[in-house]
């Protein structure tokens, strides 16, 4: 018995990573066809008030949004 940490099952329907995925610049990541990236840094908030704060939670989601990790409607 060997000691794999990453394999896909047979018949290729699952694929398991107990080790590391290393996406090298050539390779991507998608999800239904949307290509996935790091989001952009977002800063702690400063906002000394509420409509601060939203501001601030808006910048946020339009940065997940960019970088494919949440879905625009």
């Amino acid at each position: 018995m060997s000691n794999v940490k990453n394999y896909t099952e047979q018949g290729g329907e699952r694929t398991v990573i107990g080790g590391e995925l290393d996406i090298t610049p050539e390779g991507k990541l998608a999800f239904d066809g949307t290509p996935l990236s790091p989001a952009a840094l977002q800063a702690d908030s400063t906002a000394a008030d509420v409509a601060g704060l939203v501001t601030d939670f808006n910048n946020l989601i339009a940065k997940l949004k960019a970088a494919g990790l949440m879905k625009s409607v």
